[in-house]
């Protein structure tokens, strides 16, 4: 098959072909520039984020979420934001609003469990939790926990405490708002 292309890409469009580099796949499985394809019903073509651009936005995240990292909240925020607003404007086209929500969700965690780190004691941790309306017996439980802080960070009870419109993420950029509002402009 690929022999067929080639000559049509070399004879009719006089372009030099790489053979090393080419292949002919179906389009569900190619990706270029960071874009993948998928196929919609009625036979047209969507696009999606790459696995391995999206497998980059996380190691990036990763990088500015880190809990060794100790800088103020806002500057991390303000670090993420521009992070993220550069990766909506490359990946504005990709039609893929649930995976941008996914996204979402996991960076509200990876900002919960910085939270949590900074409470460091048992007792700050309960006395918090108390604050933010979690009941005594919950917010001892979850105080005293074993558990690490991505696991800690996940369960009912934190994110009753963090949710995501709380103080601890003022003026955070998320993916599927900002890609709604670009692909309305």
């Amino acid at each position: 098959m690929l022999g067929s292309v080639t000559v049509v890409v070399g004879q009719r469009l006089k372009l030099k072909v790489n053979r090393d580099r080419s292949t002919v796949v179906p389009a569900s499985r190619v990706t270029m520039l960071g874009f993948g394809f998928y196929f919609v019903r009625g036979g047209e073509v969507g696009i999606r984020v790459g696995p391995k651009a999206l497998a980059r936005w996380k190691v990036r995240i990763k990088e500015r979420t880190s809990r060794r990292w100790s800088i103020a909240v806002e500057e991390r925020i303000a670090r993420i934001n521009r992070f993220t607003t550069g990766w909506m404007g490359c990946f504005q086209l990709a039609d893929t609003p649930g995976v941008f929500q996914g996204l979402d969700k996991w960076l509200h965690r990876r900002m919960r469990q910085i939270r949590w780190k900074e409470w460091k004691r048992h007792a700050t941790r309960r006395r918090d939790l108390r604050a933010l309306g979690i009941g005594e017996r919950s917010a001892r439980e979850r105080a005293v926990g074993s558990k690490g802080y991505w696991r800690t960070a996940g369960p009912v009870v934190l994110q009753r405490a963090l949710p995501n419109s709380h103080g601890e993420d003022p003026g955070l950029r998320m993916l599927k708002p900002t890609w709604q509002r670009v692909r309305s402009a």
